[in-house]
């Protein structure tokens, strides 16, 4: 016997780390962050006043309701792709064409941030892919052929054989 054969008692932080866990392994999870992450600065940096002492510097250009739509837009791409994975090629070349567009509406993708989260969200999610279970895996690897052995005969000789037949 081993030294602890009882089962171990798991706490409700064990249990939800775990079940979310299970839950991030099934959808793009990353690529969800990073595209609802990258709403955030395109949205927020265009309505921006920066104060550099009585210097007021507003960052708000003409095409701030575009750069809010964008923003808006990202982060409902960063949710699909956590909630509907069945779009998440769809959501992810969206999300990529929107950070392009982030360049010239919404002061150079907010400055560059925006852009850069919005373009690595849309790839990873458009690069993800549900994995199998691994008996779903195991079944569907291909087996490998019988490989041809050497035996020794009755006589003693050595030969190489397949299913049981001599090869003279």
């Amino acid at each position: 016997m081993s030294v602890d054969t009882r089962p171990q008692q798991i706490s409700s932080f064990g249990r939800a780390r775990r079940s979310f866990r299970e839950w991030r392994w099934q959808r793009p999870f990353w690529g969800g962050l990073w595209t609802l992450l990258a709403g955030f600065p395109i949205m927020y940096i265009p309505y921006q006043t920066m104060t550099l002492g009585d210097l007021h510097i507003r960052m708000a250009t003409t095409a701030g309701a575009g750069s809010l739509i964008i923003g808006v837009l990202l982060v409902v791409l960063g949710l699909t792709l956590w909630f509907q994975q069945q779009s998440r090629i769809f959501a992810g070349v969206a999300a990529i064409l929107l950070a392009l567009v982030s360049l010239v509406v919404s002061n150079f993708g907010a400055f560059l941030v925006g852009f850069l989260l919005a373009l690595v969200g849309g790839a990873l999610g458009v690069s993800w892919a549900p994995g199998r279970p691994a008996a779903a895996a195991a079944a569907a690897r291909p087996q490998p052929e019988p490989a041809v052995s050497l035996s020794k005969d009755d006589n003693g000789a050595t030969g190489a054989t397949d299913g049981g037949h001599r090869a003279d």
